[in-house]
């Protein structure tokens, strides 16, 4: 029996932001099964048909950080029903598109309202839960996200196979709805503050510029673009964000965190998070190409074969976070980087002629080290920053993640272009996977003892 119990009304607050948060991630996953539908619809080749994903990933990761910013000044729970709003019409106009350019701006304006719900969601949990079950609330977050990540591909088809694709998107608009309704009655307020703050607009602009240009460049040498072009928009981003990151350190309440950075359990589990979803991301793009063009499974099987990992992820999290109530949040990290690892490895030196079920659980087991990992690591990095620049701190822990799965799936492409074979690809990405996560799992036990302190 739990020492510490919710309200009915901590208990519905909690399902607004849940709803979103399954909203915005079906959000990328649904339109990727639906963009062959949407190309022939639209009259657009198939990688111009991409951009209706891309748009909305790239919206999300510009405005991260000032969403986050502005929770942290004005209000987490405005933030929120703001981007329930917004996210909410883009949805209908989504649905309503009558042509490419419309639904791609649409998407945008998607990617909008998904910033601002991304922004705040960990900053509203941490006020909604009592500390002492906090991971619970932070798992619950990684569960929901598990499931809908791995339920995407399977709710489109079967959206699809009754209806048209306007559906996939005219769907969010009554949960949306309702998330509005339940978070209007009862999220809870920022808590009181001794000064009033401005918003940072030259930062906002700033931010906006370097990580747009950053991301697309990056996106763009994944998906073998103009290589001019996008070294253009690479160093320009890294050359405005030099004077972006210094304008941040002039500032009492910067809108990039780089004061937390000072703070060594934030700093350690932010270079954690960013080289677990290197080490993660390497392995579930490069494994699929292993389970195709070496192994000669089906399409379907090879979906399949892919779904114990999130599963395994989804079930492991919230017994990780009641585990790390009472032992080391830095230790069990560690130690689900070491399963993740070992999973990897049972993958790499499987014999051929393997069989599914001898892939699915060495599949399992990877994802049961993540799950291990990824809640106790959110735990350590929300505790370790005031409770007033959560959102801050939030937008930050997001953006560590986007930019850890781009990395690693830019990693994925250079491999593959620099290798002779499917299978040499593939087994140097699970080398390269594994490599990163033993360097997140050190990170992760360098900072044990200073969780020990702080949680006692």
């Amino acid at each position: 029996m739990d020492d510490i119990k919710f309200s009915i009304r901590n208990y519905v607050a909690v399902t607004a932001i849940l709803i979103t948060l399954v909203m915005t991630v079906l959000d990328v996953t649904v339109v990727n099964v639906a963009l062959p539908v949407m190309a022939s619809k639209f009259g657009v080749s198939d990688s111009a048909s991409v951009w209706v994903v891309t748009i909305y990933q790239l919206v999300i990761t510009m405005l991260l950080m000032p969403v986050s910013s502005a929770g942290d000044l004005f209000s987490y729970r405005r933030c929120f029903l703001t981007g329930v709003t917004i996210f909410t019409i883009a949805s209908a106009l989504c649905a309503a598109s009558g042509s490419f350019a419309m639904i791609v701006a649409s998407r945008a304006l998607q990617g909008v309202g998904a910033a601002c719900v991304m922004g705040v969601n960990i900053a509203l949990t941490r006020l909604i839960y009592p500390r002492k079950v906090l991971g619970r609330g932070l798992a619950l977050n990684a569960m929901v996200i598990s499931i809908a990540t791995a339920a995407g591909p399977t709710i489109a088809g079967a959206i699809l196979s009754v209806a048209s694709w306007h559906w996939l998107f005219l769907i969010n608009v009554p949960f949306g709805i309702l998330a509005f309704i339940l978070g209007k009655r009862l999220l809870p307020q920022n808590p009181p503050r001794d000064t009033r703050r401005s918003f940072d607009w030259v930062s906002g602009i700033e931010n906006v510029v370097v990580f747009g240009l950053l991301f697309y460049a990056v996106g763009s040498f994944s998906r073998k673009g103009d290589t001019t072009l996008s070294v253009v928009l690479l160093v320009t981003a890294l050359v405005l964000g030099v004077f972006y990151v210094r304008r941040q350190f002039g500032r009492e309440w910067p809108m990039l965190p780089v004061d937390l950075f000072k703070i060594r359990l934030y700093s350690l589990s932010i270079y954690t998070s960013v080289c677990s979803f290197i080490a993660q991301n390497m392995a579930m793009i490069s494994l699929p190409f292993l389970f195709l063009g070496s192994y000669g499974f089906s399409e379907i099987t090879t979906g399949l074969l892919m779904t114990p990992w999130p599963l395994a992820t989804m079930i492991i999290s919230p017994l990780a976070a009641r585990f790390v109530e009472k032992h080391n949040a830095g230790i069990t990290a560690a130690c689900g980087m070491g399963v993740y690892a070992v999973g990897v490895v049972l993958l790499l030196i499987a014999p051929e002629g393997i069989s599914e079920w001898n892939i699915a659980w060495r599949m399992a087991v990877c994802g049961i080290g993540f799950g291990m990992f990824q809640t106790p690591n959110n735990i350590v990095m929300v505790l370790a920053t005031p409770i007033e620049r959560t959102g801050g701190a939030g937008g930050m822990q997001s953006t560590a993640r986007l930019v850890g799965q781009t990395m690693g799936a830019t990693f994925v492409t250079l491999v593959f272009a620099l290798t002779a074979t499917t299978l040499v690809s593939v087994h140097v990405c699970l080398y390269v996977a594994i490599a990163f996560a033993l360097t997140a799992g050190l990170f992760s036990l360098s900072r044990a003892s200073g969780v020990r302190r702080g949680n006692s």
